[in-house]
């Protein structure tokens, strides 16, 4: 389902409770957040590919042709 399609029938379905059921509602959906665990980042870790083996053009910095800018077949 679509997220604006499963907000609105969400908060349908909220509306219709009493405020007591619309509490626990918001006491499952704040534990939910909490048992899922946030993506911590990695750490960078310099120079890890630093041997891998790369190649790279002897024309990689030469400026592209016109013809690249407007288009057209070369």
């Amino acid at each position: 389902m679509e997220q604006a399609i499963i907000e609105q029938a969400l908060l349908e379905q909220v509306r219709a409770l009493t405020p007591a059921q619309q509490q626990e509602v918001l006491d499952f959906a704040a534990f939910l957040r909490q048992k899922t665990p946030q993506p911590v980042p990695k750490p960078r870790t310099p120079g890890l590919h630093k041997d891998d083996p790369y190649w790279m053009a002897d024309d990689f910095d030469d400026p592209l042709p016109d013809e690249f800018w407007l288009g057209e077949d070369a």
